[in-house]
């Protein structure tokens, strides 16, 4: 482990990162595995063929308890919060009062409470925020300290439900209660790759022994961040920071699906979210948009990097790149970035200018590899 990373936060799982010789890098706070001995390609590969481990218990967990928690959450997001069932699992988006993304998060009715999962670099702001509009009106639990394991890949569900029984039953976006050697393991059936998988929340110090269980079946490698990255750009799903953040809106970033018709506008519980007036009119056609995200695919093999400027054919600045690289399982170099409207249509051209070199990229539809959650 290299000395930046000494004073940083560490997860259940480190000692184990480093006996399996992973490289270590500073991340959220935390010192996280950017890849294992294998390397990135291997990893983002094997998760696509079998079945990839991944450590992000970095991100930030809590629970929202009490009898008014679903309409009190809902009043901070444009998504279906009160109407979500029970063991269901749902996208959110936290919205300042311009109507741009806080943060992105997944929740879960879990009938008892609401179990929310928000990203590592935004957790103790999202708490802060939840805490601020609408602690008054539900209990607000951290549980920061909980561990968290991604099991991503076609095989996840035939090495998972050797260890907890009865998994295999949940399908996408769904979630409930395991045991495993007397331990309570809350399973969600999603992840962010694009492929069939599941995470696990456990106490941290079931963590370890979870994780080591988890990799001694025989379709498991473990996974580092940077495949992570790589395998969630090809689905075509968006990085906090990077492709949505505080200067975007859900409808710029092209997450209308996110938004259930009850939010918009004619719906019944319509608006009543933080910007709604700037979003609604976005997505009714009434406040024109300025840009939108895109997925671009480079026509020659250079890898587009994020803050990379976007020029039309007149070699105007019309865009940039917000995530980009070279896809692993399509070999050719992908991206996302943000175009005008006019510019945003499937097959258009633009030219990323990558260290004063013209590249062209296409608009292409995303994902760039076809999802394959199992919905039953």
């Amino acid at each position: 482990m290299s000395s930046e990373t000494t004073d940083l936060l560490k997860t259940p799982l480190h000692a184990l990162h480093l006996e399996l010789g992973a490289r270590m890098v500073p991340f959220a706070g935390y010192s996280m595995p950017v890849q294992y001995p294998a390397g990135l390609m291997a990893e983002h590969l094997h998760t696509r063929s079998a079945a990839g481990l991944f450590d992000v218990s970095h991100m930030g967990q809590l629970r929202l308890v009490g009898p008014d928690a679903a309409a009190a959450f809902e009043s901070l997001m444009p998504v279906d919060v009160i109407g979500l069932a029970p063991g269901k699992q749902r996208y959110g988006l936290l919205l300042t009062d311009q109507g741009t993304v806080i943060d992105d998060l997944m929740f879960v009715n879990r009938t008892d409470d609401l179990f929310v999962i928000v990203n590592g670099a935004c957790k103790h702001g999202d708490l802060k925020h939840i805490v601020e509009r609408i602690g008054a009106r539900c209990t607000v639990e951290p549980q920061f300290d909980r561990g968290l394991l991604a099991l991503q890949g076609p095989q996840a569900v035939t090495a998972l439900q050797r260890l907890l029984p009865g998994v295999e039953k949940l399908v996408f976006m769904t979630g409930a209660a395991f045991s495993w050697q007397g331990k309570p393991v809350f399973a969600t059936r999603s992840g962010y790759t694009g492929e069939d998988g599941f995470e696990l929340s456990l106490a941290a110090a079931d963590t370890e022994a979870f994780a080591r269980a988890l990799l001694d079946q025989p379709e498991v490698k473990p996974v580092g961040l940077g495949a992570r990255n790589s395998l969630r750009l090809e689905a075509g799903l968006c990085l906090y920071g990077n492709d949505i953040d505080t200067t975007t809106t859900p409808v710029e970033a092209a997450l209308n699906w996110a938004m259930q018709k009850v939010r918009r506008t004619g719906g019944a519980r319509a608006g009543g979210f933080p910007g709604a007036g700037r979003v609604l009119a976005q997505l009714d056609g009434t406040a024109p948009l300025q840009r939108v995200r895109v997925g671009l695919i480079a026509q020659e093999r250079v890898p587009v990097r994020e803050h990379t400027e976007l020029h039309n054919e007149a070699g105007e600045r019309v865009g940039e790149v917000t995530s980009g690289l070279l896809g692993p399982s399509i070999n050719q170099p992908i991206a996302m970035g943000y175009l005008p409207p006019a510019l945003a249509t499937v097959g258009t051209r633009v030219a990323a200018m990558v260290r004063g070199k013209a590249v062209s990229m296409q608009v292409a539809p995303m994902p760039f590899v076809p999802n394959r959650y199992f919905r039953g």
